[in-house]
């Protein structure tokens, strides 16, 4: 009876269901409880009546907008199921709360509002307009810069209206383009699309201003320069001009003007030297990413600004490419700019293995641009001299791991390690030296690298040392390998003077001092013949 009554009363008075404050642990221990009384609220008339309605407006397509405010009482109606179900109140029944605060109504919420209805859809989206952040083209420039780069384009192209030619357009590439001065044919010949040999002021803004070349960084500016319209890369060939252009202007150069086969190896060099470091992928295509992340922007900027060519270090100085022109010329004795495996191992006065440079002809580390078989081309040796002589660069520890890594399977073991030393141990006890036993090897070989791995060396290990470079001295350069368990003091020193300098730098600074002291020599003795010549000549 007392049951009854309590469902009665229930039925009648919704407010039942405004429990008193409990606990989640409490609701949690007490499920049956909880389910039972959901169950109860199932089976009132009003909820029935409310579950059938909202059927009803979600089938005829009517926006739920079930309201909480008392100001809105009046847009929903009387009729609503829920003020019906609900008569006190203008909405569903919150959280049962205290008068001192519920630490459930306190806790900052991330989802609907503590005073809206779960029922309550909203259809009002808030735009908010996020400003353009990507241009095909590039950023177009702001209207006051804009303005300043025109106005000194009027001024420089004042008095020429049938444009400039290539020789006054020089002053446009360094006021307005900032680019280095032998880059000005590059861009007269993009602005010049019709070969008419002048470029004219609206025709010089079209390509620059309006096609947003002002607000380019200046890697991004030289990359559009040399690369053809259709391409998204650089080849050898687009670096071309600016190197001719470099040859005729540049004041440490002049010399080579009368000499053209020296300026066309020069100019090879100097590419072949810049993808052997930018070129990471060996595909032959430079992208612009490869372009930002190397120094040849910077090196280009040096070579504008310096007149001793020799002075910039990276690609351009013309003793490094004597060193390397005269090497290749003295291994190819027959001059058909072409060397092969027998010429290659009397490099560097026969310091090579020949396990090596089998390694090298079979095209492991690097595919020759020789079209012969069996040879090796002026830019491949190039690769080749790089690799050798400057063990410490990434290029260089890529070429020597290559060669190594005999089943090419990423790591370096103690089978393969051997493999190479084992020559190198046969030449010492040839030439009475003081032989190192493998095992002795072994251990020198961890000790410098610490790789990772007790078991074996990967090509990150020897990234991470600085003595990897003489890894590779020790396993197939015998030479090096002497100088380096002597501790040559002339190198020490040498070191110290030019602690910027890589081993690349001081190697072509040994060897082109030696080639110009052998030069030197060579002239003399012809000076002295001559003079003796003339002396018997004057006795007859």
């Amino acid at each position: 009876m007392a049951q009854s009554k309590a469902m009665e009363s229930l039925t009648l008075d919704i407010e039942l269901l405004q429990l008193p404050e409990t606990s989640p642990m409490s609701m949690k221990s007490n499920q049956d409880f909880v389910k039972k009384l959901f169950d109860q609220w199932l089976a009132l008339p009003e909820t029935n009546r409310l579950v059938a309605s909202l059927v009803n407006d979600v089938k005829s397509g009517v926006a739920l907008n079930v309201v909480s405010g008392g100001s809105s009482a009046t847009n929903s109606g009387s009729n609503s199921p829920l003020a019906s179900m609900f008569p006190a109140r203008n909405g569903p029944p919150l959280s049962p709360r205290n008068s001192t605060g519920s630490p459930r109504i306190t806790r900052q919420r991330t989802g609907l509002s503590n005073l809206s209805s779960p029922l309550k859809v909203v259809s009002d989206h808030v735009k908010e307009l996020i400003p353009q952040f990507y241009f095909e083209d590039g950023r177009p420039p702001p209207n006051d810069q804009k303005e300043q780069c025109i106005a000194k384009i009027n001024t420089l192209f004042h008095g020429h209206e049938d444009g400039l030619q290539l020789q006054e357009f020089k002053l446009v590439t360094s006021e307005i383009c900032k680019v280095p001065s032998f880059f000005s044919t590059s861009i007269f010949r993009k602005v010049d699309t019709n070969n008419t040999g002048f470029v004219k002021r609206e025709a010089f803004i079209d390509y620059w201003v309006k096609g947003n070349m002002l607000t380019k960084e200046i890697a991004t500016q030289i990359f559009t320069i040399l690369k053809q319209p259709d391409k998204k890369y650089l080849v050898q060939d687009d670096f071309k001009p600016v190197l001719q252009e470099l040859l005729a202007t540049h004041p440490g150069l002049e010399f080579l003007q009368g000499t053209p086969e020296f300026q066309d190896r020069y100019a090879e060099t100097v590419i072949y030297r810049i993808y052997y470091y930018i070129n990471r992928s060996g595909n032959g295509h430079l992208t612009l990413r490869e372009l930002k992340r190397g120094n040849l922007v910077d090196a280009m900027q040096h070579a504008d600004e310096e007149e001793d060519i020799n002075k910039v270090l990276r690609y351009f100085s013309y003793e490094h490419f004597y060193v390397i022109y005269c090497k290749f010329w003295e291994l190819d004795t027959d001059h058909d700019f072409l060397i092969d495996k027998e010429n290659l191992i009397r490099y560097s006065n026969h310091a090579l293995t020949y396990r090596i440079v089998d390694r090298i002809f079979s095209q492991v580390p690097r595919k020759f641009t020789s079209k012969t078989e069996g040879k090796m081309c002026y830019e491949d040796f190039v690769y080749f001299i790089l690799a050798e002589e400057d063990k410490s660069s990434e290029p260089s520890l890529e070429y020597w791991f290559k060669c190594i890594d005999l089943d090419a399977n990423g790591v370096l073991t103690r089978n393969e390690l051997q493999f190479f030393y084992e020559e190198q141990l046969h030449r010492m006890e040839c030439m009475a030296q003081e032989a190192v036993l493998f095992e002795d090897i072994l251990c020198q070989l961890f000790d410098m690298v610490k790789p990772e791995d007790e078991g074996y060396i990967c090509l990150n290990d020897l990234k991470g040392s600085k003595l990897s470079g003489n890894v590779f001295n020790i396993l197939f350069n015998l030479n090096k390998f002497m100088a380096f368990e002597t501790r040559d003091p002339f190198l020490i020193r040498q070191e110290r003077a030019n602690p910027t300098w890589t081993e690349w730098d001081r190697f072509a600074h040994r060897e082109y001092i030696r080639l110009s002291m052998e030069e030197d020599v060579e002239d003399a003795s012809n000076g002295s013949a001559e003079a003796w010549d003339d002396s018997l000549e004057v006795s007859f």
